[in-house]
């Protein structure tokens, strides 16, 4: 291969890299069933990935857990039309810190709740803190304009599962009863991998 050719294709392959790359910080949310890497995206959703990485450095979720499973089960979630696939992690209300964020709409953001995607949880628009859930599955109804809240505004998609699959299938088919992990699932730590 010539050098000019060479030259080439490292530009082609360099232009044909996503730019937004730099603006992804992958976190390692480390459990008592192994490790879970995120790659949260600074770019499309600013102001909810500071909100999470302020936690994430004040050291705030070591102890925190996974206590949530929500499956299509018939029995788990009764009553409920609009069905969802997720887990649901974060801290006990007693350790939440910081304020309660602005919501950051899917419309707004172009983020979508795909299989892996990590979102706040919340209960109204503009409440969340340092509750999140995992998806399992697309779940499209969680988006802005979905009918899994009843408001409409859905919930702040803010990055990606990268690796620790089997971690996060572990979680979702753990003992449960209803939604509640029995027994919780602990979160050792969740730190800055790069």
């Amino acid at each position: 291969m010539t050098s000019r050719l060479l030259v080439a294709l490292c530009l082609a392959v360099a232009l044909a890299m996503p730019t937004a790359a730099k603006d992804l910080v992958e976190v390692v949310i480390q459990t008592s069933l192994g490790d879970i890497v995120v790659a949260l995206d600074r770019e499309k959703a600013p102001s909810t990935v500071k909100n999470f990485l302020r936690y994430v450095d004040a050291g705030k979720f070591a102890n925190g857990s996974f206590y949530r499973t929500v499956t299509t089960k018939p029995d788990n979630q009764p009553g409920k039309s609009v069905k969802i696939d997720v887990i649901q992690g974060g801290l006990s209300s007693e350790d939440i810190s910081f304020e309660p964020i602005p919501l950051e709409r899917t419309s707004q953001t172009g983020l979508r709740h795909l299989n892996g995607t990590i979102s706040m949880a919340r209960d109204k628009p503009d409440s969340a803190t340092a509750e999140f859930f995992i998806c399992i599955g697309a779940q499209p109804e969680l988006d802005f304009g979905g009918r899994r809240n009843p408001d409409g505004q859905g919930f702040a998609a803010f990055g990606q599962v990268v690796s620790g699959w089997s971690v996060v299938n572990k979680i979702h088919h753990a003992p449960s009863k209803a939604q509640t992990l029995t027994p919780k699932i602990l979160i050792q730590s969740i730190y800055r991998k790069n």
